[in-house]
């Protein structure tokens, strides 16, 4: 046993985990650059403006090298990358054999986008043989490998994590099989044994938020690029329109009995609708735009996971945000109505806290909410589903409540409820672990406060209390226990995104 606990070493099963973790998102952006770096060279083709052209040949030259970089870091290894360079039988025959031969493909086709990046103008055609290449192994062989890889990666890490984890189960039965004469001991071995499953647990769970943070700021910001140049272009569209109905109606004034041909031409195109209705469609996309640049704010605003510095920061856009990206659930679907969502929010100053973090509590507070609420549609109870959520100021405090007039819980659930890896969900639908590291963030971590109040059947409310400033503990004794579900009443249904744009109706 003692051997055993000797080779159990937690900071080397961190580093694999790192070195695993590098690796598969290594693996990932060879996969993102190679969509990339197909896309660089459709745009690079079918620009005709010289400066731009140089502009994308830099970067596609950029990101190619980071390609060829990365590629190298993930067989050679790399420390800069964390990649240790060592690769499993799969994943060698996945590099150097059939059907995949991926060091050959990625290779072929780094030569192929330098190749295409370094063609003269005249040979910027959508005929030119390398772009072929790239459009076609980007869409097809090279993707596959790729995506073959990526998984494979993730297969090995499971691999290594349940190996890991069946020398800590070892580990645990043996010090629980230790004789009575090492009973202190055995038993001060248990108790770091748990602290140590416990740790473990959330920091896979912690690893998967981040990662979850990482991926959405990602996509915000690849959805960030083609959405600002389509908002920055339409301004000059709409002016440009404008203008040219100006054109139109002038030259209408100046030779009011046009010819025949002319004539037909403004039947057949209808060119008073036209007139009418083009400024109206260019209004409607402006909306539209302008509806997509908030939901990438509100990604962004949400992916702040990884932040590890303590700030300022508005709770009512984490509120908001997180609301955002479990818009899908609130919807009705089948015979399930929407749940409305009622916010009141308070004039609150800005939060000194871990934004991330906070943001990790909302969304576990919300989605239980709606998980309370899906539980008692089940049971074929008729309500109308609602989650209030209300924010005010209480003496150096902030608080944010969260109610909803689901299932409710018991005082025997409500006791237990932030408890590690306690859960009343079925197997494979909850850790336990969300409310537990919840309570640590809201309480050790910014001197907090949170507890929850129920009733079975009628509903349950989440009271987060954080104060205004670090150092100055929550004033929990503030807010009564007793306090009741109180609803308000709202004029609008925040599920409701239709927007009325000149006549034209957009739904998001």
């Amino acid at each position: 046993m003692l051997a055993l606990a000797a080779n159990f070493d937690p900071n080397q099963i961190s580093t694999k985990r790192e070195i695993s973790a590098a690796a598969i998102n290594v693996s990932g952006r060879q996969r993102m650059l190679s969509q990339r770096t197909a896309l660089l060279s459709l745009r690079l083709v079918c620009n005709q403006d010289r400066a731009e052209q140089e502009k994308l040949r830099h970067q596609l030259l950029l990101d190619i090298d980071l390609m060829e970089t990365s590629h190298n870091g993930l067989l050679n290894g790399d420390e800069k990358m964390k990649l240790s360079g060592h690769l499993s039988e799969a994943l060698l025959a996945m590099y150097f054999e059939p059907p995949f031969n991926l060091d050959r493909e990625i290779r072929n086709y780094i030569a192929q986008v330098r190749a295409l990046a370094q063609a003269s103008t005249t040979e910027l055609t959508q005929d030119n043989p390398h772009l072929r290449y790239i459009q076609d192994a980007a869409s097809t062989q090279l993707l596959i490998a790729l995506d073959a890889v990526v998984n494979q990666y993730q297969k090995d890490n499971e691999a290594q994590q349940l190996a890991l984890d069946i020398d800590r189960a070892e580990l645990y039965c043996q010090s629980c099989a230790a004789t009575a004469a090492a009973k202190v001991q055995a038993e001060k071995l248990e108790k770091a044994l748990q602290e140590l499953k416990q740790t473990q647990a959330q920091l896979i769970h912690s690893e998967r938020i981040s990662s979850l943070g990482q991926l959405v700021a990602s996509l915000a910001h690849e959805i960030n690029n083609p959405v600002s140049f389509v908002h920055g272009n339409l301004s000059f569209a709409n002016t440009y329109v404008q203008h040219l109905l100006e054109l139109v109606r002038v030259y209408d004034e100046q030779y009011p009995q046009p010819n025949r041909a002319i004539q037909e031409k403004i039947e057949e195109i209808d060119l008073e609708f036209l007139s009418q209705d083009l400024p109206q469609v260019l209004s409607s996309m402006t909306v539209g735009i302008d509806r997509i640049c908030q939901i990438v704010r509100s990604l962004r605003s949400f992916s702040r996971i990884d932040e590890n510095e303590m700030k300022p920061v508005n709770l009512h856009d984490g509120i908001d945000s997180t609301l955002l990206i479990l818009q899908n659930r609130f919807k009705a679907k089948n015979n399930r109505p929407g749940i409305e969502v009622i916010k009141e929010y308070g004039n609150l100053p800005l939060v000194e806290c871990y934004a991330g973090q906070i943001n990790q509590v909302l969304m576990n507070a919300i989605a239980n909410a709606i998980d309370a609420i899906e539980d008692r549609i089940d049971q074929g109870s008729c309500f109308n589903p609602k989650i209030e959520i209300v924010t005010a100021v209480v003496g150096q405090s902030a608080l944010i409540r969260i109610a909803d007039n689901g299932i409710g819980m018991t005082e025997e659930v409500r006791s237990r409820l932030f408890d590690s890896f306690f859960t009343t969900k079925p197997l494979g639908k909850g850790t336990g672990l969300g409310l537990s590291i919840s309570y640590q963030i809201v309480v050790e971590k910014h001197g907090g406060a949170l507890w929850c109040e129920s009733t079975p059947g009628q509903g349950t409310e989440f009271k987060i209390e954080i104060p205004l400033r670090q150092g100055v503990r929550a004033q929990t004794t503030l807010v009564s226990t007793a306090s009741p579900l109180v609803w308000a009443v709202s004029d609008e249904n925040p599920n409701i995104l239709d927007k009325e744009v000149k006549g034209k109706k957009l739904l998001f």
